[in-house]
């Protein structure tokens, strides 16, 4: 099983980061029935896009031959491309290794594609300048409208990631600051 993990600075010691098409780097990690063989680093080569950088980062992942990619969230564009490839999606934070023992170990659990944790179209180009808030979640272009009722725990789940996203970044400066 090769599993990949969108990271910071890359490694099993590094941070999962709170982005994926967007994030620096990618872990590669190869298992070999639930052992960590081998951890390879690529950098995203597509971070910097102007646009399409979370369909570039999944096909490069798809292309690498993931079997699981692992991030912080995933933005609609890439886990529409995720949902049909056979890569299992897992949304989390934590360290690389541990996460990784965690997911062989079946301690973590698959994200379901519809549900992604993106925030809509522009995640990740502005950070929040008016492009793309509220304008949905990941749903696949013939869903049906989100409801109230569907959309409020959706919500809440998107507001509970974006915490540990902001802890994750509070610790890494941390980290940074001390070096």
């Amino acid at each position: 099983m090769k599993i990949a993990v969108s990271t910071m600075n890359g490694g099993l010691e590094d941070s999962v980061s709170p982005m994926f098409g967007r994030c620096r780097n990618f872990t590669f990690v190869d298992i070999e029935g639930k052992k960590i063989k081998n951890a390879t680093v690529e950098q995203n080569q597509f971070a910097g896009a102007v646009g399409g950088a979370g369909i570039q980062a999944a096909q490069f992942i798809i292309n690498e031959g993931a079997d699981v990619i692992i991030a912080g969230n995933f933005g609609p564009n890439a886990t529409s491309v995720f949902s049909q490839s056979k890569i299992k999606i897992v949304s989390t934070q934590g360290n690389v290794k541990d996460v990784v023992t965690k997911y062989i170990n079946g301690n973590l659990k698959t994200t379901a594609p519809q549900a992604s944790s993106g925030m809509g179209r522009g995640m990740g180009r502005g950070m929040g300048m008016g492009r793309g808030m509220g304008m949905g979640f990941a749903q696949q272009p013939t869903a049906p409208p989100v409801t109230k009722e569907q959309e409020i725990p959706m919500l809440e789940n998107q507001m509970k990631l974006i915490e540990q996203q902001l802890e994750q970044i509070k610790k890494r400066l941390e980290e940074l600051k001390k070096k």
